[in-house]
């Protein structure tokens, strides 16, 4: 691999030259703004070409337009699989003007020089994620004229403009109405996203394909481990400093639109690397629960979680839990948030908010917190989760599992009450999101103590209820991981709690379940552990 640092841009001009746009040739999937671009570049004068849905979408939005088959001479032809596939645009794309037996070849050949190319491509990522689709489908999504049409207009990109993301056409509009033209730096920086965008596709393609082992059968349930780990992510920006003022970070998308990294900031300052870690843990759990849901996270942990029939009732609970550590964190809350909310909420001290939506009365309440982050995320899915390591990456599924009632098993002599297993299920279900070693105390609907991240379970259950400001006593306590010795429901019970959830599984389970019996607890074993390192 070169040293990218000692290697400069070759170029016959200079970066600030300007080079006119007299033709160009548009054929997207994603249509967004595509009408609008096309409108302000024929009114700087550039003759535009298209193809197929591209074209008719144009002219019916009053564009015009040239159909490809007027620029090669040939229909499209092999139900869209050949359009641009032809001397005509290729010839008019790469050809070098300052080269004279380019301009000569593409003279004797009446080649139409090509200033820019607008594609996007097949969604073929969509297309493989879907459910059902079968492998006709998914070879017939595999696009061979976009990536063909970028990858010649980005190595000529000192002659070529080539834009693959409506997010571009807004600033490539303004600078032809400023200068007339394009610069070969703007070229150059369209050209890198250009390689980046063909390099993505086919890293798509061929990680879907290789997990089709039998010709023709398209798995129901891809192999989520390819052999060959394929990762390709779009910078969105850089951020001030990482977890430490002393280290640079940025912060990637995978595309989808979806999740933290691709929410919408509606107002507040720039977004930290930390902000952006404790958001994402806030945001998911939150999203754990159907009913209105609000978590408080300090540091990746929750300090204070509760849900209730509203968004109001259910910050006031999960600030209750811990107001002193809440100074300074970040809330999730799984519903819009709404006037009420907003209005308690902007009593505190708060660095950001995940939430679905928020009312227009809610914006306005916290528009006099200016330095406030106010985020707009949309749901994704609980894929695979990666963590780098030296030498390498780790990759696992996410922590998905939900309990079932088959799950449940009750060990104790008492069974819990229906008002405790309501808080052993709720305590459970927050007890995923705290660091291991993790105990949660916990009424129905409301988190009361959380100890997080010890070296021994024991010290965890001691912290948990050092942190407690609500009363311990009728509360119940889960462990995201067996007990290894009895002391640990020993102090459970001397905290107060009256039932504890876990998963079992130690070779000193009898020991632990009768020091549960002898402190007349209830306990239920669950299966499942939910290690959280």
């Amino acid at each position: 691999m070169p040293n990218v640092e000692a290697v400069e841009v070759p170029s016959t001009t200079t970066a600030e030259t300007v080079k006119p746009v007299r033709r160009a040739i548009l054929s997207v999937t994603d249509k967004t703004g595509i009408a609008e671009f096309a409108r302000a570049l024929e009114k700087n004068g550039v003759e535009l070409v298209s193809t197929g849905g591209t074209a008719k979408l144009l002219r019916d939005s009053g564009v015009s337009v040239k159909d490809i088959s007027e620029l090669t001479g040939f229909p499209e032809m092999l139900d869209g699989r050949v359009k641009t596939l032809h001397p005509k645009v290729h010839g008019g794309i790469l050809h070098v003007r300052d080269n004279a037996a380019h301009r000569q070849a593409v003279s004797d050949h009446e080649i139409p020089a090509i200033d820019m190319v607008v594609v996007n491509l097949y969604a073929y990522e969509k297309t493989a994620a879907r459910q059902g689709v079968n492998f006709a489908e998914l070879i017939e999504n595999i696009d061979i004229g976009g990536p063909s049409m970028l990858r010649s207009a980005a190595k000529n990109f000192e002659d070529v403009a080539v834009l693959t993301s409506p997010a571009d056409y807004d600033s490539i509009v303004e600078e032809l109405k400023d200068s007339g033209g394009l610069s070969v730096a703007t070229k150059w920086k369209l050209a890198k996203k250009a390689f980046a965008t063909t390099a993505a596709y086919d890293s798509a393609i061929a990680s879907s394909l290789e997990a089709i082992s039998a010709l023709g059968e398209v798995p129901s349930s891809p192999n989520p481990f390819p052999p060959t780990l394929r990762l390709a992510f779009s910078k969105l920006n850089d951020l001030r400093y990482g977890e430490n003022p002393h280290q640079r970070a940025a912060v990637y998308s995978d595309g989808s639109g979806l999740g933290i990294a691709n929410s919408r900031q509606l107002q507040g300052k720039e977004l930290s690397y930390n902000n952006l870690v404790d958001l994402d843990a806030a945001w998911n759990l939150a999203r754990e629960f159907q009913e209105p849901m609000c978590a408080i996270i300090k540091h990746t942990n929750p300090c204070g979680a509760a849900t209730a029939a509203d968004v109001v009732t259910a910050y006031k609970r999960a600030l209750e839990a811990d107001p002193v550590s809440a100074f300074g964190g970040v809330i999730g809350i799984n519903r819009e948030i709404d006037e009420a909310a907003a209005e308690e909420i902007a009593k505190l001290f708060v660095e950001a908010i995940a939430a679905p939506g928020y009312s227009k009365e809610a914006l306005a309440r916290f528009s006099g917190k200016k330095n406030l982050r106010l985020l707009e995320v949309k749901p994704a899915p609980n894929k695979t989760v990666l963590k780098q390591v030296s030498g390498g990456m780790l990759v696992q599924d996410g922590d998905s599992r939900s309990l079932t009632p088959g799950d449940l098993k009750v060990v104790s002599k008492r069974p819990p009450t229906e008002e405790e297993m309501a808080a052993l299920l709720f305590a459970w279900k927050v007890c995923k999101h705290v660091k291991s070693n993790a105990i949660v105390y916990a009424r129905e609907g409301q988190t009361v103590g959380v100890g997080a991240g010890q070296m021994s379970r024991v010290d965890s259950c001691k912290l948990g209820a050092s942190k407690a400001v609500l009363p311990l006593a009728g509360t119940v306590a889960a462990s995201d991981a067996f007990f290894p010795f009895p002391d640990g429901v020993e102090e459970i019970a001397k905290a107060g709690a009256t039932a504890i959830i876990q998963p079992g599984g130690s070779v000193r389970d009898q020991e632990v379940i009768e020091a549960a019996d002898r402190l007349g607890l209830a306990m239920v074993f669950t299966g499942i552990r939910h290690f959280r390192h």
